[in-house]
This record gives C-alpha cells, sequence and structure tokens, in this order.
C-alpha cells in the first residue's frame, strides 16, 4: 500500500512504519496511509529557516511574478487535481471552491506586488518629523521575519488551505512548512509535487509534513509564524504550547464558528431577498456535504415566517442529490470520513436534545451512483430551535457537516442578541432590502463577526456568497472563530513581516527606504531628469527649474479658459473677510505653471503623465508674485510592460513650489511612466547589419535549427518582402482570440524563441536555396530591406500584414525587425 509522503529538506520521504489508513470517502477503499515517523521536525524547521534567505532578498515585484507563473503553472494542470478531490467526498463545484480557489489567492496575492516597493521590504505610512526643523526623523520599515511560517491545516480544504496561506508568507518573503490534516494530505501532496516540478519556487520555500506532527511546536523560534485552522478546541491546546509562550511566536487562529444568517423583517415570502435568503442557507448546507468553517449553522428568521422558512427550504433541500461525486447529476458528495460523519451525529444529538429535527434522518440516505453503506454519506439535516434564548445548544455546539439550526426572533434586537451567542464567528449575512436594517444589524453586529454579507436583489448576481472568503478581504473572527485574521491583502502579508521604527535625518532615511523624504538633500542631475531611461533615475535626484512671475493677466486668462471664476480669482472687491488679500492665481493654474518650467519639452524616456498625489497649496500666489520649481525623485515603482507599450515604470516626482524668497507655497507628487532601458538586442542599422553579413561564412554553423548561412538570409529576404507588401497573400495563422496577446509581444525586450516554426515554411521552401550562392543572397537581402525602408518612407501610416503578428505598422516591423534579425544573427554567431 502506498503511502503519503512528505516534501522536507529539498526531497520526497516516506514516513516509518504502515500508518493510518487513508479510505476513499465514497467507496470506502483503502488506498494510502499517512504516518510522520521517523522525520526530525527540529531539523526540517532549521532548513526552512536556513533556505529562506533566498526569498527574503527578492523584491516584492520578483515574488510577485513568482506567484503568478505558479499559478498559471497549476492551473494548466488543475484536472488531475480534480480527480483526487474527489475521494475526499467532493463534488465538481466543491472541488472547483478547493482548487481554483486556491489558485486564485496565488493570482490574487500576485497582484500586491504592485502596491509594494520594487524592494525586498516594505515602507509603511508617512514620514515622521520629529523636529521643527525638520532634520531628524522616522519612519517605519517592514521586514521578512527570518524564521517559517507553519501552517496546520484543515481537513476540508486540503489546497485552498495551503495556498491561501503560503501565497501571503511566500509573498512576504518568508518560507513555510505545510501540514496538511492526515484525512486529505494526499491532495496537498500532489498539488505540492506539481509545485516542486515546475521549479519556479527557490528551494526550502515550501516543505510538506503530510499529517500530524504532534511535537510540531516544540521548537519553533521567536522569528516563526505559526497559523492554525481546525476546531476551536484543538485551536485553543495549540494557543497555550509553552514553547509559542517562551518565544512569544505569532499565532494565527482560524477556527470553526457558529456563523449566523439572518432574515431581514422586510424580506417577507414572495420577496426576492426571501427566495435569496433560502438559496443561500441550502447552498451553505450542502456545499462541501457543509464541511466548511464558514456555512451557515445559525438560521435566524423573523418568528412570523419561520414555518414558511421551513418549509421552503425544506423544498429546497428535498432537491440535493447525494452520491457519488464524480456525477453530473449529484449535488452533495459524501463527508470526508466515518469518523467525522459519526462526530456529525454525536452533535446533532446533543443539539437535539433541546431543538426538533424537522427535515432528514441520521440514519437513512439515499445515494445515487454510490453505496451509502460504504461512503461517509449523510442527509443534510434541518433543526429547529424554538427557545433559543433559553437553549444554548444550537449556540455553542457545531455539527461540521450538512447541519444547520433555524431560530426565530421578535425584533432586530433580538436577531442581534442571537447572532452574538455564537460567541464570535468568521462570518454573518443578513438578506434585506431594507438598508436602515443593514446598517442597524452591521454596525451592532460586527463585534462578533469577522465579515458580514448583506445580500439583496441587486448584487445577488454578482455576490460571492455567504460562505466564501475572499483574497482581498480579512478572514477571521473574534472568540469562538480564533481572535486571528488571515487574508486582507497588504493586510496579511504584513503579518509575517516585523514592523521596525526607524529614526535619522531625512537624507539617512531616504537611502534606507528608498523614498526620498522631504528636507533630505538633493542629488543634482547632471541632466535634465526627464531625459534619463528608468534605470538610472534615483531618490533624490533633483534639479531646481528657472523662474515665472505670475501675471494678473495669467489669472484671468486661466479664469476664462477653465471657466472657474471664484471670487478670489476674478472679483477682486469681494476680498474682504476672506483670507485673501489680492487677487490669487487659481491653484490648478500653479500645477500647470510648475509643469511648464519642468516639464522636458524633447521627445525622451518619459512616455506619459500617469497622474498626481498629495496636492496641497500652503499659501496663495498673488498676481506679480515670482515661482520656482525644486523637483525631485520621489519613488520608482516597477511596471511589467502591458500591451501595445514598450516596457516602463513609474516614477514618482516630489514637486516643491516655491516663492521668490524661498518659502514654499505648494508640493504636488507628479507620476510618470517612463520607458526603461532596452539592453537585450543590438540595434539594427544599416553599417551594424554589413558588419554582421561581413562574417557569415559558408560553412557557418548555426547554434540550433536546420537552417544553412544561406537559407537563413533567403527567410530574411523573405520577411522583408512580407513587410513591403510584396507578399500578402496568405492568412494569419495566429487564432483571434489570443492575437491581440502575440501582437503585444512585439513591444517588450524578450528573444525569440529559439526552434520556432515559420507558419510559411513550406510555401517559402525555408530549407530549400534559391539563389546561386551566398553571395547572391546577402545582395537579395540588402535590396529586400532598402524596399522595406523606401516602402514606409513614402508610406509613413500604411499596415502590412504579418503571418504571426497580424497587421503592422511602420514602428512596429521596426520592433519585428529589430527581434528577427538579432534572433538569427546570434543564430550564426555574428553579434559581438
Amino acid at each position: 500500500m502506498q503511502k503519503t509522503q512528505h516534501y522536507v529538506q529539498g526531497q520526497w520521504l516516506d514516513g516509518q512504519g504502515e500508518g493510518t489508513p487513508i479510505l476513499d470517502s465514497v467507496t470506502g477503499e483503502h488506498f494510502t496511509s499517512v504516518t510522520v515517523e521517523g522525520l526530525d521536525i527540529p531539523d526540517i524547521l532549521q532548513y526552512g529557516r536556513d533556505k529562506g534567505d533566498t526569498l527574503r532578498k527578492m523584491t516584492f515585484q520578483e515574488r510577485g511574478l513568482m506567484l503568478k507563473k505558479l499559478a498559471m503553472y497549476l492551473n494548466k494542470r488543475k484536472e488531475q487535481f480534480y480527480e483526487l478531490s474527489y475521494r475526499t467526498g467532493a463534488t465538481r463545484i466543491d472541488s472547483w471552491i478547493d482548487i481554483e480557489g486556491g489558485f486564485g489567492n496565488l493570482f490574487a496575492n500576485a497582484s500586491l506586488r504592485k502596491l509594494f516597493p520594487n524592494q525586498p521590504y516594505h515602507v509603511e505610512g508617512d514620514p515622521i518629523d520629529l523636529s521643527r526643523g525638520g532634520r531628524f526623523m522616522a519612519h517605519h520599515i517592514m521586514v521578512p521575519k527570518r524564521g517559517v511560517a507553519v501552517h496546520i491545516n484543515a481537513f476540508n480544504f486540503p489546497v485552498w488551505g495551503m495556498l491561501e496561506k503560503c501565497a501571503v508568507n511566500w509573498m512576504a518573503g518568508m518560507p513555510a512548512v505545510v501540514l496538511p490534516a492526515p484525512q486529505t494530505a494526499y491532495l496537498a501532496e500532489a498539488v505540492v509535487k506539481e509545485i516542486i516540478a515546475s521549479g519556479i519556487l527557490p528551494e526550502g520555500a515550501i516543505q510538506l509534513i503530510s499529517g500530524t506532527a504532534r511535537n510540531i511546536l516544540d521548537t519553533v523560534q521567536s522569528q516563526d509564524v505559526v497559523t492554525f485552522t481546525g476546531s476551536a478546541f484543538t485551536g485553543r491546546k495549540l494557543k497555550n504550547h509553552p514553547q509559542l509562550i517562551e518565544e512569544s511566536v505569532p499565532f494565527t487562529m482560524e477556527a470553526d464558528s457558529l456563523n449566523a444568517s439572518i432574515l431581514g423583517e422586510d424580506a417577507v415570502p414572495g420577496t426576492p431577498e426571501f427566495d435569496l435568503f433560502i438559496k443561500e442557507v441550502r447552498k451553505e448546507m450542502t456545499v462541501k456535504a457543509g464541511q466548511k468553517c464558514t456555512a451557515i449553522r445559525r438560521i435566524i428568521a423573523p418568528e412570523s415566517v419561520l414555518e414558511d422558512v421551513q418549509i421552503a427550504l425544506g423544498k429546497q433541500l428535498d432537491r440535493v442529490t447525494i452520491g457519488d461525486p464524480r456525477l453530473k447529476e449529484v449535488r452533495m458528495g459524501a463527508l470526508v470520513s466515518d469518523a467525522q460523519r459519526a462526530s456529525v451525529r454525536e452533535q446533532v444529538a446533543k443539539i437535539a436534545e433541546s431543538a426538533n429535527i424537522v427535515y432528514g434522518n441520521l440514519d437513512e440516505v439515499e445515494t445515487i451512483g454510490a453505496d451509502a453503506k460504504k461512503g461517509a454519506f449523510l442527509k443534510p439535516i434541518l433543526l429547529r430551535e424554538d427557545d433559543p434564548f433559553k437553549n444554548e445548544a444550537a449556540h455553542v455546539t457545531e455539527a461540521f457537516g450538512p447541519v444547520s439550526t433555524l431560530m426565530p426572533y421578535k425584533n432586530l434586537d433580538e436577531a442581534i442578541t442571537l447572532s452574538q451567542m455564537g460567541k464570535g464567528s468568521l462570518v454573518s449575512s443578513i438578506c434585506t432590502f431594507d438598508d436602515k436594517i443593514a446598517k442597524e444589524y452591521t454596525v451592532n453586529a460586527a463585534s462578533h463577526h469577522g465579515r458580514i454579507l448583506i445580500l439583496n436583489r441587486e448584487n445577488a448576481k454578482q455576490s460571492t456568497g455567504h460562505g466564501s472568503p475572499l483574497p482581498t478581504l480579512v478572514h477571521g473572527g473574534p472568540g469562538r472563530a480564533g481572535g486571528g485574521e488571515e487574508m486582507g491583502g497588504m493586510r496579511g502579508v504584513k503579518h509575517y513581516l516585523q514592523r521596525c521604527a526607524i529614526q535619522g535625518t531625512p537624507t539617512t532615511l531616504t537611502e534606507v527606504t528608498g523614498i526620498y523624504q522631504p528636507k533630505g538633500a538633493y542629488k543634482e542631475a547632471e541632466q535634465h531628469p526627464f531625459k534619463y531611461h528608468w534605470e538610472d533615475i534615483e531618490p533624490g535626484m533633483s534639479m531646481k527649474t528657472h523662474k515665472r512671475t505670475i501675471t494678473d493677466s495669467d489669472i484671468v486668462n486661466f479664469a476664462n479658459l477653465t471657466w472657474d471664476h471664484f471670487y478670489a480669482h476674478t472679483d477682486i472687491t469681494s476680498l474682504d473677510g476672506s483670507i485673501f488679500e489680492k487677487r490669487t492665481a487659481h491653484g490648478y493654474f500653479i500645477l500647470g505653471a510648475a509643469a511648464g518650467l519642468f516639464v522636458y519639452p524633447n521627445k525622451g524616456p518619459v512616455a506619459a503623465n500617469y497622474g498626481l498625489e498629495d496636492c496641497r497649496f500652503l499659501r496663495p500666489i498673488y498676481h506679480n508674485d515670482t515661482i520656482y520649481v525644486r523637483l525631485t525623485c520621489k519613488q520608482k515603482i516597477d511596471r511589467e510592460q502591458r500591451g501595445t507599450e514598450l516596457p516602463s515604470g513609474i516614477v514618482k516626482w516630489y514637486g516643491e513650489v516655491f516663492d521668490e524668497d524661498d518659502e514654499l507655497v505648494a508640493i504636488v507628487t507628479v507620476l510618470t511612466m517612463v520607458q526603461k532601458k532596452q539592453t537585450t538586442f543590438t540595434e539594427m542599422t544599416s553599417e551594424k547589419i554589413n558588419e554582421c553579413l561581413a562574417k557569415l561564412t559558408e560553412d557557418a554553423k548555426p547554434n540550433w535549427g536546420d537552417l544553412t548561412p544561406q537559407t537563413m538570409l533567403e527567410h530574411l529576404e523573405y520577411t522583408y518582402r512580407i513587410a513591403s507588401g510584396e507578399i500578402q497573400d496568405f492568412e494569419i495563422s495566429t487564432p483571434e482570440k489570443i492575437l491581440e496577446k502575440v501582437h503585444a509581444t512585439l513591444y517588450n525586450y524578450k528573444k525569440m524563441p529559439s526552434g520556432y516554426d515559420f507558419p510559411l515554411a513550406e510555401r517559402s521552401e525555408i530549407t530549400k536555396a534559391k539563389h546561386p550562392d551566398l553571395e547572391t543572397a546577402k545582395a537579395k537581402l540588402l535590396e529586400a530591406r532598402e524596399e522595406y525602408l523606401a516602402y514606409f518612407k513614402q508610406n509613413p501610416e500604411a499596415r502590412t500584414k504579418n503571418v504571426v503578428f497580424g497587421e503592422l505598422n511602420k514602428f512596429e516591423w521596426y520592433l519585428l525587425e529589430r527581434k528577427h534579425l538579432n534572433h538569427h544573427f546570434e543564430q550564426f554567431n555574428l553579434l559581438d
């Protein structure tokens, strides 16, 4: 019998001994075993700490792109995970939440790279002036912790539960040691095997211990982080581990909770909200067979419609087909194991001591395509508690399966109190079309819930649902729910970073943070800053402009141009009692005039104005006042190449507007898109092409492919004749749905792949020589190039077809020519 393996210290290992049998939850088949015997847990944790340096040194941009690449890689291999997921009892939809939801977390966290600086650590918040002169200041930085993130996960989401945590710690620069629950560790193992096979993550970024290592917390250290997802009972035990207390190890607990959904008093039968409520409850009771920490456990409805809710919900549950999750007609699969089913029955019995089972049966279930006796199947169970203030079982006992308890309330205050009696939950929801009811419930219930969904007819189609945690939203809750927080965008990443307050001069802290701090020393630019490419600009690089005097005519003309006739600019007879002494220049005119002073007019690396931030007008500028600008690079933010744009980054410029007495009158942060240097390709001038052709001999051997020196040149000649429009009787080979994306690759600085099959190879007889000799081929190539250049000189607006990239204009043919010639000249070692 095979064992579910571990990936530790750079290798795949079997645990020692026979281990615990793991059964297929649908068929009861024993197909794998789990054992952690023989693993050296302290060494595994230390290995992660030692190897973590690679992740820590990567920038946020690099980590984010790594996550994106991994998500794309896994998404292409997702079907194999579905086949395994069926063994957990999950249907296709259940598995989609787990598998593709997990990959979605990678994508979502990868996008966070845009919110962080292009360096390995984060600069948080605004600078703090600690002195009146501004020469002593403070800031906060956040650096990756130097330990490992230990993730102890639950059985219900072996993929999502692993990746929603790992995506965040990887983004922060921390390695992970993952402990999936034994019951479904085989699915986590399958995903980790693909992660390791991809080679995308640095070694040590993830280690997998497939099962319960009871001594995992014995040697954690202060730089480690521990997260736990599971039962509140187990979580409380772990939270009090002596080593966690001794080392002050951060511990995040996300525990099963008794989540409540409230039907608003306005949502009576016949309203869209009533129907939405019933469907949402049914969905949350049956998705993953109710094995969700966010499932609706308590259904709180007005007592006047309690019977209607019970009947409507019963009809919805009647439509739930149970059986083999592989079958399309099955809507609910099995629980994860017989032991879990027995636990659910035990908890239902406790609730039923005061409540009544009004739907379902603990001992009978009809199944489709599966043997109910072999699989861990259970029919949905609906209980009804008519006296929920007196009987507390439904508020303190969780049956972790397709089980929920219906209870009444008299008014909204009672509904709020009942929701709070769960003593803290991950999520609550309310179905209402009355915004006043929504506000009253939300404001008063928020103290006891980590998230609240307000569902109504307007958002139903877009709603992600009661039970769906999202990467951009905090996941966690107070009290019984564990008191922790996960995910939440940047908030989640910060959980794995150490915040440190730093103090010093603005100049020093500019160097430390990588962000120019006001009143720091300027680094005078040798030329206009807008002449530099993105890579050559650095925080603190600065220029001082010439001066301009603002005239009365400037102000009047600007008012007429913009239609901004605010009295301070146009009616000097109305200035009494105002803060203005004379005719005042518009604030936006000051910004425009400042731009006129600092903008470099000629074409250069600055591609576009990207926007403004943090604009402040500190004192009025009157007519006849003189201003000048100090423009300083504040921060650089990396940016990936998008569409038909040349690769560029964002530069934030700190603009300070001074008057003739050097008094600061306005500040603004200006964002520009600045092109990056092109260093990949050699520019293909006529001189360079002739130089390369002179090196090419008949006996030259290619580094790849089947072309000879002569057929390579004839291929280039053929593409020039396509570019000039001489050859256009062909169809574009790239599918329409990806043509735009393929077309955009012309603009990046990436080399063409070797070994690519030219779509017109057969038609052009690419490997068959057509000219008498190599020298003739060289001459014909240069002749075709001259015709191409002449064509676009005479027809600068023309567009001609390319078989791969679609229709190209003059500039795009230049980009392709550069890539194409570099590709083939490198093929024959013709470039220096």
